[in-house]
């Protein structure tokens, strides 16, 4: 790692709710029972801005690998991945109505710790995504966890049918032949949901 790049919190991440948030969450709660908690995820970047999705867990669904922090009596589960992103977040709540997003996140972290991370972002930005927009798609990245690089597809390379070469032998062969300490990269695209489905990326 570039002795300039700050490192991350190797502690479970700090999470803070405004007691308007927790009410109004508590609301939320208690008609989605049998309930296990929130998670909190880091979902892309844009514009300079971390995407951040929060979102309730029911039982049944794994939580194994992920971080649980309590927080103003809600346990919030965070993955491994996003753990130093959110570390120091607050989240506000406020009624913006039926079209509008009514939670706030004040994350005072930077959008990359890894320089590895920093490497990749680089190459999607300036190689990769200009020759996938003029097929309408476009990649992004969620992390980096050892030496594995998880990535999502969008636009018009979500459900193709030619997804799985794009990503082989466009962006993994560019990843691993640019950046030190990268072995693998995964596609963690919810291909099913695009426009022509055709198989479920391998999950972690």
């Amino acid at each position: 790692m570039n002795p300039s790049t700050p490192k991350p919190p190797s502690k479970k991440p700090s999470i803070t709710f405004t007691e308007r948030t927790v009410e109004k969450l508590n609301e939320v709660i208690a008609s989605n029972q049998p309930f296990i908690g929130l998670r909190l995820q880091i979902t892309g970047r844009a514009h300079g801005r971390f995407e951040h999705v929060l979102s309730i867990m029911q039982e049944g669904e794994p939580v194994d690998e992920d971080d649980a922090v309590e927080s103003s009596g809600l346990r919030v589960y965070v993955e491994p991945r996003s753990a130093p992103y959110v570390d120091g977040v607050t989240i506000d709540y406020e009624d913006k109505g039926p079209n509008g997003n009514s939670l706030e996140f004040d994350n005072p972290n930077p959008l990359w710790f890894d320089e590895r991370e920093i490497q990749i972002q680089q190459i999607f930005e300036e190689q990769i995504n200009p020759a996938l927009a003029a097929h309408g798609g476009s990649v992004s990245l969620l992390g980096v966890e050892d030496t594995t690089a998880f990535v999502q597809l969008g636009g018009g390379c979500q459900g193709c049918g030619m997804a799985d070469v794009t990503l082989k032998q466009g962006i993994e062969t560019t990843i691993l032949d640019t950046v030190p300490g990268i072995e693998r990269v995964i596609d963690q695209t919810d291909h099913a949901s695009g426009e022509n489905p055709y198989y479920q990326p391998e999950k972690k």
